[in-house]
Order: structure tokens, then C-alpha cells, then sequence
């Protein structure tokens, strides 16, 4: 098990050293194991106080030297020469110059590559996202279950036939031309957004909370409205996932205990990335195209104009909320209107609603926290502690787990 430092050296390199691999063989299956082999090769080799001048530099070039070896194996089990092997297998130095490997020229962002090459039309939308983020954001095949509510049996599958029909596609993983990338833009949005959202939101492990991914979903928001400056719902994106990230300091404790948006200390929210991030949003919406990136980051700049909790206006939140159950309905919209629908009409009012949602929300932890909080309103006590002992045992991350227990806990002392 590699030590917390190098964890998080290989969790950032990840996506960048992924993409460049898939870029230099074209094939994913095989970059992913190249990776593998390289960061086997950083634990055995690499320590705090020797690190490589460039660490994803060295864990390309291992990567690739890797995945020619692993090439030539499979060419002396099938007696056969792919073109792929025509590769000069080299010992390079990792900390030779790699300008071909670590291409940063506009069109050519590896990881931007890679992400549209997962959203390739020949996989279903939800191959699509699905593969993006396994691939490009190294979640697990249970974070990626969790997100879309499914069992993880079930996600397994569908990123394995999803592999294997870009596989059969036989893609060139040159980036598309304008038409083609024009035709992914959407769901290459949505995929960051969802990198953005596990990293803003855990779904699994000890942290709330994984900064680098954040920033990694920042930093290609970023580029995709360089390179589309003209579609709105590219700036709505960008500009939602800084009014989340702005909230970072506030949401966790010293101790990494979570802090409910109620009882964040609105002083620690990152103002500068709020005022980008609301210029962005009041450009994209002076186009008339609403989508739903620009509706949420409409919901966060109106909880980031508040000054305090108690001055939020929830018939604007509402509004919104109405306006985005009807643009992309989900019971996770559903869900989150219905909190917003208790500000305004009571938990009573609210808890009607939440119940038509149970049946398809029957494995989210939000759910149960939800109706738990709302019973609780409701002194209907008991009832209140088995929704929310429900909410932790699907709970997906430390912290999670142990504000829930906080409620359980109050609960018992009621009673």
C-alpha cells in the first residue's frame, strides 16, 4: 500500500500520464495497466526526498516502455508483428526531455483527447460518462455505480462492453475535427462536471472532499471555453464548478467533520472565484440558452449572493429548481427541490412529495439524510431514526457517515 504522500503524487499524475498513454498506443485497456506498472514501479523506486524532477514525465516514459514490453509479449504469443511493435524500444531516461509526450498545444490537451474520445457517439450516453469517469478520473467502478444509483455488478459491465465496442470502432484517438467535437461538447460537459461533483462530493473513502479532482475539472472547463467561446452552457459549467469550489475552506472542520451549508462560515468562501465564476454565468445567460449547467450555477450564485443563511432566497432557488426539473429531470433534482420546498412550505408539504421519489432513490444516502432531517421536524422520532441508520449504512465516505451518526446520536438521547 503506497504511503499517503505518494497516493497523492499518483492520483494527480493520473489523468494527464493516462491520457498521454492512450494517445501513444490507442488503447485503453492498455494504458490503464501501463499506468499500473509505472506506479508499481514509483513505489518501489521513488521517496520524499529524491523525487524525479518531473514525476509525469517519469511515470509516461515508464508507462510506455511498459506497455511496448507488454506489446511484444503478446506478439510472441501470437506470432504475429502489429504495427504497434514497430516502436524503437529505447532505455530512455525518464528525465529526458518528452515535448512529443507532454504536447500542450490548444488542440492537442491529451486529457481533453481522451475525455472526447470516451464520449465517442459509438457508446450510449451512459457508456460514455461512465467510461470518462473511470478512465479519465480514476473512479472506481463503486464511486461510478454510486452516481448513477445502479449496482456495481451492473456499472462493471457496462464500462467493459463500452471498451471493447471503441475497441472493435478501431477510433484513430486523433482529436475530432470541429463538427465531431461539436457533436460530443454536451456530454464531454456533463462527464467533467461529474469528475467535478466526486471531487467536491465524495462518494466513497475518508475524505468529502478530493481537490485534485476539483481543479482537474476546473482546469478543463477552462480550456473547453477557449476552444468554444460561443456556446453558453460551456461558461455555465465553468462558472458552476467555481461557485461550488469557493466553498471549500467552510465545508469541512479541522477534523475533517463535514459543515452543513447552514453553518459554514461564509468569511472563508473564496470571493474571487464567486465573482469569476457569476461574470461567466451573466455571460452565458445573456445568450437566451439556458441549459442546465447555467441553472445550477444559477442555484449557487443565489446562495453565494446571501449574506447569511437566513437571507437566501429560496423563491429564486425554487424557481430555479422548477425551471431545471424541466429542462433535465432526475429524481436527484426532485430530491433537492423537495429541500427547498420544505423552506417554503414545511417539512409536512415536503415529505408528501419525498415520498414519490423512494422507489427510484432506494439505494441514495441523500435520500434517506433527507427524510430523516424531515421527520425529524416532524418529531415523528422513530421514524426519523430508521430513515436516517438507513442514510448511513448507504453513506459512502467518513465523513458522511459520522454527521449522520451525530443525528442518530441527538435521536437517541430524545428518546
Amino acid at each position: 500500500m503506497p504511503s499517503a504522500w505518494l497516493s497523492t503524487h499518483l492520483r494527480a499524475a493520473r489523468p494527464r500520464v493516462l491520457a498521454a498513454l492512450n494517445r501513444a498506443f490507442g488503447d485503453i485497456d492498455l494504458a490503464e495497466d501501463a499506468f499500473q506498472e509505472a506506479s508499481l514501479k514509483a513505489v518501489r523506486t521513488w521517496h520524499p526526498e529524491d523525487l524525479p524532477k518531473d514525476p509525469v514525465a517519469w511515470l509516461i516514459v515508464t508507462g510506455r516502455n511498459s506497455a511496448i514490453d507488454a506489446l511484444r509479449k503478446r506478439r510472441r504469443e501470437t506470432l504475429s508483428a502489429p504495427e504497434d511493435l514497430e516502436l524503437a524500444h529505447e532505455e530512455t531516461n525518464p528525465e529526458e526531455d518528452l515535448t512529443d509526450a507532454l504536447d500542450r498545444s490548444v488542440y492537442r490537451d491529451d486529457i481533453l483527447r481522451l475525455l472526447f474520445t470516451c464520449c465517442h457517439p459509438v457508446l450510449r450516453r451512459d457508456q460514455q460518462i461512465a467510461l470518462a469517469l473511470k478512465v479519465v478520473a480514476g473512479l472506481t467502478i463503486e464511486e461510478i455505480a454510486r452516481a448513477f444509483l445502479v449496482q456495481p455488478k451492473t456499472m462493471e459491465q457496462r464500462i467493459t462492453r463500452a471498451k471493447k465496442r471503441l475497441h472493435a470502432a478501431k477510433l484513430s484517438y486523433e482529436e475530432p475535427d470541429a463538427a465531431e467535437r461539436a457533436d460530443r461538447l454536451s456530454t464531454v460537459a456533463n462527464a467533467i462536471y461529474l469528475v467535478f461533483n466526486e471531487g467536491y462530493s465524495a462518494s466513497q473513502g475518508i475524505a468529502l472532499i478530493k481537490e485534485p479532482l476539483c481543479e482537474e475539472a476546473i482546469r478543463l472547463a477552462r480550456l473547453l471555453v477557449r476552444l468554444f467561446p460561443e456556446i453558453p452552457e460551456l461558461r455555465g459549467l465553468l462558472a458552476l464548478c467555481l461557485i461550488q469550489h469557493s466553498r471549500r475552506f467552510a465545508r469541512l472542520t479541522a477534523d475533517g467533520q463535514a459543515v452543513t451549508l447552514e453553518m459554514q462560515d461564509r468569511s472563508l468562501w473564496d470571493r474571487k472565484l464567486v465573482a469569476e465564476g457569476t461574470v461567466l454565468l451573466e455571460a452565458a445567460l445573456r445568450n437566451a440558452r439556458p441549459g442546465h449547467l447555467q441553472i445550477e450555477a444559477a442555484i449557487a450564485a443565489t446562495h453565494a449572493r446571501a449574506a447569511c443563511y437566513d437571507q437566501t432566497d429560496w423563491q429564486e432557488i425554487e424557481r430555479l429548481y422548477r425551471a431545471l426539473q424541466h429542462i433535465r429531470p432526475s429524481p436527484v433534482v426532485a430530491l433537492n427541490h423537495t429541500v427547498v420546498l420544505a423552506k417554503l412550505h414545511g417539512p409536512k408539504f415536503a415529505l408528501e412529495r419525498l415520498d414519490r421519489l423512494q422507489t427510484s432513490l432506494e439505494r441514495y444516502a441523500g435520500f434517506f439524510a433527507v427524510k430523516g432531517s424531515l421527520l425529524m421536524d416532524l418529531d415523528r422520532t422513530q421514524d426519523a431514526y430508521d430513515a436516517l441508520k438507513r442514510a448511513f449504512d448507504l453513506a459512502g465516505t467518513d465523513a458522511e457517515r459520522l454527521h449522520i451518526e451525530q443525528k442518530l446520536h441527538k435521536l437517541s438521547k430524545d428518546t
